[in-house]
């Protein structure tokens, strides 16, 4: 399953960037984020494995991210496993003009096992949480940088 989301954010690039490459701030736009724990590797650099713990109902979630590509601001990917699930996030900043920056997000997921099935009715859901994400750090970005 593949798809493209996006969202227009009025900061310049380099502020946008800024934001989005802060550990620190992941906490205040990611919902339901409440560990985020460096494993191996240079944090943030290509090949970095970190443990993320995120808080979904009732449920605890545990994903592992691995970054793939550091290139900011043309790009920033990582991949995210989770059991049955294999996500890769592709995100892209563009120059829109002085102050205004867009973000765009590519998501490829795999799914195994069980989660095959499953994926046929959460297929949906992920977009519009995906959409939700970028629409939380749109207004954490713009509202931090008043």
């Amino acid at each position: 399953m593949k798809y493209t989301t996006e969202i227009e954010i009025n900061l310049p690039v380099d502020r946008v960037v800024e934001l989005f490459d802060s550990r620190e701030n992941l906490f205040h736009w990611m919902e339901g984020l409440y560990s985020f724990d460096h494993m191996s590797g240079e944090p943030g650099q290509v090949g970095a494995k970190s443990l993320l713990k995120f808080k979904m109902g009732a449920k605890n979630v545990e994903m592992v991210e691995t970054v793939i590509v550091r290139n900011l601001p043309d790009e920033f990917s990582g991949s995210y496993e989770v059991r049955g699930v294999f996500n890769i996030v592709k995100n892209q900043f563009v120059i829109l003009g002085e102050n205004k920056t867009r973000h765009v997000t590519f998501h490829e997921f795999k799914f195994q096992g069980l989660m095959k099935v499953i994926a046929i009715f959460i297929k949906p859901s992920l977009r519009k949480q995906s959409s939700k994400m970028l629409a939380a750090f749109k207004e954490f970005a713009e509202n931090v940088s008043k």
